[in-house]
């Protein structure tokens, strides 16, 4: 299968890269070449230490990265069986970025998006194909985790669905099936769970490391809430919790005012290196 990733940032990559590993050629585009070069070293970094670990032959290594071409022109998605997008969280510039790729792929061609929230039925509307356009959302790090959230849109076709869903599989990765609601089922649960735990630490109920570890030591998660939003990034978190508040129309999705002014100061997490812990 011929791939095309559109966005080379942290997702984009790690998602290149997983295609690449299980035999596909991949277009990974990106609008700024510095990106794209940071990506090739990331991918690099990632399989290396697979080939350390003796998860990866060397010659696989080699192999995975030749499969892998980049490029700043998204005329390269042209030859694409599937696009993956994974740019910006910004419904703006997602919806143009649609409607362009309707216009430069194929018919066939199946249109991914990468989006933790945005409406996949929405996405499909920009486009003259939304029975081929659906969520595939992964997680980060994408070569290490599991999950590949699958979205169908009001307008996804079973088939484009079925065929995600084995990729997803043949992948090494367990696709679960959800559908369009803001947030879908991963960022519904998780990011209620971190605006509350901002909101303890906005009360006064405990400090941010007293939070985390009661999550972590008393719930078994694998890390608190508060250093899972500091990894994510504080300003993602919020404009997540922001489309679960205007899309779902409950005030229990409110942002937690302590939430909007850290990322008002630039305080994103361990991108901007201070968050709720200083990195």
């Amino acid at each position: 299968m011929r791939v095309a990733v559109l966005g080379a940032g942290t997702m984009g990559s790690g998602i290149a890269q997983v295609m690449a590993q299980n035999g596909h050629s991949v277009a990974l585009c990106d609008l700024d070449q510095a990106i794209l070069d940071r990506a090739l070293a990331t991918i690099e970094k990632s399989l290396s230490k697979l080939v350390e670990k003796g998860k990866l032959a060397a010659t696989d290594k080699d192999a995975t990265q030749g499969r892998i071409a980049t490029g700043t022109d998204p005329g390269a998605t042209a030859s694409a069986d599937l696009v993956v997008e994974a740019i910006v969280e910004s419904l703006e510039v997602k919806l143009a970025t649609f409607a362009e790729l309707d216009r430069l792929t194929r018919p066939h061609a199946i249109l991914a998006s990468n989006t933790s929230s945005i409406s996949i039925t929405k996405l499909g509307a920009a486009t003259q194909r939304p029975a081929n356009v659906i969520g595939m959302h992964f997680m980060n790090p994408v070569p290490l985790m599991q999950l590949v959230e699958v979205i169908r849109g009001q307008a996804t076709s079973d088939e484009t669905t079925r065929s995600v869903m084995e990729l997803a599989r043949a992948l090494g990765k367990t696709p679960v099936e959800v559908n369009d609601y803001p947030g879908f089922v991963s960022n519904r649960v998780l990011m209620p769970m971190i605006n509350e735990a901002v909101f303890a630490v906005y009360e006064g109920v405990a400090a941010p490391e007293a939070v985390d570890q009661v999550m972590k030591l008393g719930m078994n998660h694998p890390m608190g809430p508060l250093t899972l939003a500091d990894f994510i990034g504080l300003d993602v978190c919020l404009a997540i919790i922001e489309v679960l508040h205007d899309g779902l129309g409950d005030p229990k999705y409110r942002p937690c005012p302590l939430l909007k002014r850290m990322v008002d100061a630039g305080w994103l997490g361990r991108k901007s290196g201070r968050g709720f812990y200083t990195y």
